[in-house]
């Protein structure tokens, strides 16, 4: 009884691990399951495909692994974070599609609360922004709109969780309503400083507090799995939203470690250690990981497109059949052209925060073809990785004095061609570990520290491997000059918008 399963539930797929008392692995599983767009900006998720995509990969990985319940010490589930679930806490069923941490419906709320004059108090409290991308507005707007619903929530009927909450409750047959402090840390409802859910705040964003699960630390006992779901009860004993998961598997536990994490969109963090930094940047102050009560915080900048702009030229355009294709094709980009995308398809997250813009292309010729947009496309995962690199430094001084490395993880990582062109832009090396799972590694992390299997952050983090470094080598006067173009691009894209006069 020694193996940690890892849940890893993400926005396009669920899936799971089995990581060895080594942190090897031992069998994976993935299911991707629908997405739902019904009105433009609009995003959501059928909660029983989430729940059965993630029992389905879990058998699947158990089996693959020729393993039993009994031969699972713990479970560890990391997940979309703001995604936001709200559902009967007699049947356990959903009163509405889950809304995805992409969906834009409530800005007309978030614009409304910031004209009642409403965002110091709650960026003091929660380290956020008043933003669409956090689930309080998300449960607001549910409750506000299924008939009955609010009633209903007053009278104590209806629970509302992030992903991990709504699994640990359905693994558990109701027993559990539980979150971590990482998860708790993203919906406008908890304050990070005193580790607690705010009534202030719950009353300004109108979410009953008899809805909210009880907040643990991210490696705790949140609970055992109903016997009958994987043969036999298994704890669960670590939860981290997806990026502070990353940010532990990439073993950031000393303050000035940064991990930037490139899947669907793109998450930096910076461990800012015992102190909660306010950005002056439109950064986030959130918190990291909080293990044994005492919570280390983070700086995070949040980009919504990163790998979904490579879906776009798949999908969308049909330019390439699939991402690998994507950085031999940039590399026979002409050179003499200058072609940039400000991939804001569904507006712009850090550090401009404006939900408006949409995306647009500069700098197209005749001789524009795919590999120029691939170019373009990759190129504009970096540049975003600049500006939050940017914003973070001018936020922390003592990153800059820490000679920062970059450890970068995610699908996107794989395209060497981008991780260069990474390390060229920050001018700083761009480092890519052995295990890319780093996501789904802290979560097993978290569970396994709780369970016994694996050692206190210290000794864990020399078991991080590098795999390779990628250097700078542009020179400075092209680095200059291509990001001043990103620059001209991105504020082509912010005057585009009517609210900017």
């Amino acid at each position: 009884m020694s193996s940690i399963l890892a849940i890893d539930q993400g926005t396009t797929s669920s899936r799971a691990i089995v990581f060895r008392p080594d942190i090897s692995i031992a069998a994976v599983a993935q299911q991707e399951f629908p997405q739902h767009f019904p009105a433009s900006g609009w995003v959501e998720h059928e909660p029983e495909d989430i729940w059965s995509s993630t029992v389905a990969t879990c058998r699947e990985a158990l089996e693959k692994a020729g393993l039993k319940a009994r031969d699972i010490a713990a479970i560890g589930i990391t997940n979309q974070r703001e995604t936001t679930v709200v559902w009967d806490r007699a049947t356990g069923k959903a009163i509405h599609r889950a809304i995805v941490w992409q969906d834009r419906r409530t800005a007309d709320v978030c614009a409304k609360l910031k004209g009642e004059g409403h965002e110091p108090v709650i960026a003091q409290k929660t380290g956020l922004i008043i933003d669409p991308y956090f689930s309080g507005t998300k449960v607001a707007w549910m409750l506000d709109h299924v008939p009955g619903a609010r009633e209903r929530a007053e009278r104590g009927e209806l629970l509302f969780g992030t992903v991990d909450c709504y699994l640990m409750w359905r693994l558990t047959g109701g027993k559990s309503h539980v979150t971590d402090a990482t998860n708790a840390s993203r919906t406008l409802l908890f304050n990070i400083h005193t580790g607690q859910w705010d009534d202030e705040l719950l009353k300004i964003i109108r979410v009953p507090r008899s809805m909210l699960p009880e907040v643990k630390d991210s490696s705790a006992q949140f609970g055992e799995t109903v016997p009958d779901l994987f043969g036999g009860a298994i704890a669960i004993s670590g939860v981290a939203g997806d990026q502070q998961a990353a940010t532990i598997g990439q073993a950031c536990f000393e303050p000035g470690m940064i991990k930037s994490t490139y899947g669907t969109g793109c998450f930096a963090l910076l461990n800012t250690g015992t102190t909660p930094v306010v950005s002056k940047n439109k950064l986030l102050t959130t918190i990291a990981y909080q293990l044994g009560g005492k919570r280390t915080y983070a700086l995070e900048g949040s980009i919504f497109v990163a790998g979904s702009a490579v879906q776009w030229l798949r999908d969308g355009l049909g330019i390439i059949k699939e991402a690998a294709e994507t950085g031999p094709l940039a590399d026979r980009s002409d050179p003499t052209q200058s072609v940039y995308l400000v991939p804001s398809f569904v507006g712009m997250g850090a550090p401009y925060w404006n939900p408006n813009v949409r995306g647009a292309l500069f700098g197209l010729t005749r001789n524009t073809g795919p590999a120029e947009l691939a170019h373009a496309a990759l190129e504009s995962v970096c540049y975003q990785t600049y500006d939050l690199w940017a914003a973070m430094r001018a936020d922390w001084p003592e990153a800059v004095a820490a000679k920062t490395v970059l450890r970068v993880d995610g699908g996107m990582t794989a395209s060497d061609w981008t991780m260069q062109r990474l390390a060229d832009l920050l001018d700083a090396p761009v480092d890519r570990p052995s295990i890319l799972e780093t996501t789904a590694l802290g979560a097993a992390y978290l569970a396994g520290l709780h369970a016994g299997v694996y050692p206190e952050p210290k000794k864990f983090a020399d078991n991080w491997r590098l795999e390779r470094r990628f250097k700078p080598a542009m020179s400075a006067a092209t680095r200059e000059r291509k990001l001043k173009g990103w620059a001209s691009a991105v504020r082509g894209v912010l005057a585009s918008d009517e609210g900017e006069g």
